[in-house]
């Protein structure tokens, strides 16, 4: 029995994309451009996004939050496995990045699926709840500050049906969690997060090792 996850290696990794990534033009040339920026590194990998689109189609998902935007790759990929009358709530605050994320949801033909709404998360999370959307939602992804994970979670616990999935983004932050060493705000913030969800019994969780880490929270 294989003890650990198999070390990905460029030459490993450039192999699954080979045999696995079905990327639309348009998903391409998303990632392409967001490469230039100077904040690429936020941008998710296109297998995790690929693997968001599969958990979306698997669990027949028409209602889902984003938290977190950035140039729109994930909400692309999301949007593209949705039914036509599914739709996104998408989180952020940044013009700029979500303006290209604009243009290629509409290149795609899927702008119609995403409300893109720029505020403070908690403050459109807290506003969903108020408007009685509690145990409505089917999926959130969650992909933004990660001292605020646990206000952005324990909302989205609320908001999600049970057996709705909630996907936590960067929950391995570039291994530093796991070493006790590494005291900055944002590495405290996720080892934090990561035992809170642990010992969460409203959930049944698995954390998965692709790209920066995802934890997947099944609620029950």
């Amino acid at each position: 029995m294989t003890r650990k996850t198999l070390n990905i290696t460029d030459q490993i990794y450039d192999y699954l994309l080979s045999v696995s990534l079905k990327e639309t033009d348009v998903q391409r040339e998303l990632r392409e451009e967001t490469a230039k920026q100077p904040q690429a590194m936020m941008q998710i990998s296109p297998d995790q996004g690929q693997f968001m689109a599969l958990l979306v189609k698997l669990m027949g998902a028409k209602k889902i939050i984003e938290i977190g935007v950035f140039t729109g790759y994930s909400s692309l990929c999301m949007a593209m496995a949705l039914p036509d009358d599914g739709h996104i709530v998408a989180c952020d605050i940044n013009k700029e990045y979500t303006d290209i994320a604009r243009q290629y949801w509409r290149k795609a033909g899927v702008a119609d699926k995403i409300e893109l709404v720029l505020a403070p998360a908690i403050r459109t999370l807290d506003k969903l709840l108020a408007q009685g959307e509690q145990g409505t939602y089917d999926f959130v992804f969650i992909d933004a500050d990660k001292p605020e994970y646990p206000d952005y979670y324990e909302r989205s616990l609320q908001l999600i049906r049970k057996g709705g999935l909630i996907a936590i983004d960067n929950v391995l932050w570039y291994g530093k969690p796991a070493d006790p060493v590494e005291k900055d705000k944002d590495t405290l913030a996720i080892r934090k997060f990561n035992q809170k969800l642990y010992q969460d019994s409203r959930v049944m969780i698995s954390m998965l090792t692709i790209a920066d880490g995802l934890t997947l929270a099944l609620k029950l």
